[in-house]
């Protein structure tokens, strides 16, 4: 069995934090979280929005932090779509607000989770170098936060990561992203399951390894900024993360195409090249038919 890892958000890294013996705040407004899934004490947790710059100041000046871990945002791209205001302000001026209290408190390092989606579509690998081309508002917003982070890295100096996350999937996720959505409609008892696209193709890393992946940056990267991919190097489509869940319950679940959940405009490929991060001794650990098999269970 893994051990317990919660999912991708502002409470990512406190078990593996924890365990290095660093004190743990978190701030969260709770939009798309809940309290239960962090563990921290009450007083090191902080029910604010980051769009709320006096009090961004005020908490982080007070925290005195050594590193920021920026991971707030509106990242479900349906939602953003919907939302294309809301979801843009939060992620470009909440990061705004995030490093302007950097440069006052002036942390060691500061870690920014951008996205895959500042990649155009494209049917191989991507690596870093790869050119831009955000094909939604959230890749847009996220790019935005890029340049935004190398423009406080200039300004300041002080070390910079831009981690771009591929597709997270594990416990406790708050959005109805793909396996989270197949999750909920398995332990509903259902067998015919409504999805949208059947056919794109996605990289999933499990939060437990991206977990592992942020910390072993935030430990090894030193001067500068710098960007890495992070996921797994290897890509499913829709049908292949259904077929794992039949698996893992030893039962045949079919696919009935909702027209409703359909996206117009998708992209059939999104893989990550993760060789530079591999070069820093990091390794993905956790599979899709494992870590579906825990989410069932």
């Amino acid at each position: 069995m893994l051990p317990e890892e919660p999912v991708l958000s502002g409470r990512l890294l406190l078990p593996k934090c924890k365990k290095h013996n660093h004190e743990i705040f978190v701030i969260d407004n709770l939009s798309f979280g809940n309290r239960k899934f962090i563990n921290v004490p009450d007083d090191h947790f902080y029910n604010e929005d980051i769009l709320n710059a006096k009090k961004m100041e005020e908490i982080i000046i007070s925290i005195k932090p050594n590193y920021i871990i920026h991971l707030a945002a509106i990242h479900f791209i349906p939602y953003c779509n919907q939302h294309p205001y809301e979801s843009s302000n939060i992620n470009i001026q909440g990061t705004i607000n995030i490093l302007k209290c950097a440069k006052m408190v002036k942390p060691e390092k500061i870690f920014f989770a951008s996205t895959a989606a500042v990649y155009p579509i494209y049917d191989k690998a991507v690596n870093e170098d790869h050119d831009f081309g955000p094909m939604d508002i959230y890749g847009l917003s996220k790019l935005t936060g890029e340049h935004l982070c190398n423009e406080f890295h200039l300004e300041t100096g002080i070390p910079t990561i831009i981690c771009r996350f591929f597709n997270a999937f594990g416990p406790n996720e708050t959005n109805p992203h793909l396996i989270p959505e197949i999750q909920k409609q398995v332990l509903e008892g259902k067998r015919k399951i409504q999805l949208g696209n059947l056919t794109p193709k996605r990289d999933f890393i499990h939060t437990y390894d991206m977990a592992n992946a942020v910390r072993i940056l935030l430990e090894k990267i030193g001067k500068g900024i710098h960007i890495y991919n992070l996921g797994r190097g290897i890509e499913y489509s829709v049908v292949e993360i259904v077929d794992a869940f039949s698996k893992a319950i030893n039962q045949k679940i079919e696919i009935e195409v909702d027209q409703a959940r359909v996206r117009k405009v998708e992209r059939q490929h999104l893989l990550a090249d993760v060789n530079k991060l591999k070069a820093l001794g990091w390794e993905p650990k956790i599979g899709i038919e494992v870590g579906i098999k825990t989410l069932v269970e």
